[in-house]
């Protein structure tokens, strides 16, 4: 049996926190492989019990920094598992590690490597915590800490960023710089400063992202779910779902995609 549920940020950490999240799992029978897809966003994740080991490279970490990304992922785990996470808006990966972001663009960092001590020290205290909901408490006390006093001078470029995710339909770049009052050539710095994709990429994962939301819609055809999520054809549909999550539309919404089963709940 799989779980996933999703905690809501507070007030304080709205501008930055999409939201907490919780996966776990207590089958152990077979290996379960999931699939991370493209993501315009960043994860932060704990694993307190059990841990993924990343097919590509080996890797295997108790606490990451999933930075957004332009390509799809796999990792595998044999025994039961419990993920803690925030899904962050990209922007967060400077405030909190003082790099631009894209130099994190389709990177995956464990904690201590990008904080030291202070990293081993959040790691521990998360995975030994008592429920999830001193692991949010923690976790907000650790952002608020890092990000509130870093808020600055870049309202309008945050909020640029996060119109270009939240929203359905796509801003051309002379219509968002004169929304936020900065000129093209601002903009764009400020989405690779601040976001590691351009605003066209940004708004087409964002769009895709969209689009998953589908799954488990059986009756829908994919010409509809392509027209519903802004795709004015179904060619360009289909190649930024295969760019994106490696699969087809089609066996993604009409088959059984490799680690999609907690979206089946």
């Amino acid at each position: 049996m799989m779980n996933y549920y999703c905690f809501a940020p507070p007030e304080s950490l709205k501008q930055f926190v999409r939201c907490f999240w919780v996966f776990e799992s207590n089958f152990e029978s077979n290996p379960y492989v999931y699939r991370s897809m493209a993501d315009g966003c960043v994860e932060l994740l704990f694993h307190y019990k059990g841990i993924f080991t990343d097919l590509d490279n080996g890797d295997a970490t108790h606490s990451t920094l999933h930075a957004q990304t332009k390509q799809h992922r796999r990792f595998i785990i044999n025994e039961q598992f419990g993920i803690f996470g925030a899904y962050l808006y990209p922007f967060a990966v400077p405030l909190l590690f003082n790099f631009p972001a894209h130099q994190a663009t389709d990177t995956a960092y464990d904690l201590p490597t990008l904080l030291g001590a202070e990293g081993r020290e959040l790691e521990e205290k998360i995975i030994t915590a008592q429920g999830n909901g001193t692991r949010k408490k923690l976790l907000i006390e650790f952002l608020e800490k890092r990000l509130l006093h870093q808020y600055s001078d870049n309202n309008a470029a945050f909020s640029a960023i996060r119109h270009v995710i939240d929203a359905k339909k796509i801003d051309s770049v002379p219509h968002l710089s004169g929304m936020y009052n900065m000129t093209e050539r601002t903009l764009q710095r400020h989405f690779k400063e601040y976001a590691g994709l351009s605003p066209k990429l940004l708004h087409r994962i964002s769009r895709f992202k969209t689009a998953l939301n589908d799954f488990g819609s059986q009756h829908k055809l994919l010409t509809e779910i392509a027209y519903e999520c802004g795709y004015y054809d179904q060619s360009h549909f289909i190649s930024d779902f295969k760019s994106f999550s490696g699969y087809h539309p089609k066996e993604y919404f009409h088959g059984r995609p490799e680690g999609a089963e907690w979206r089946e709940g």
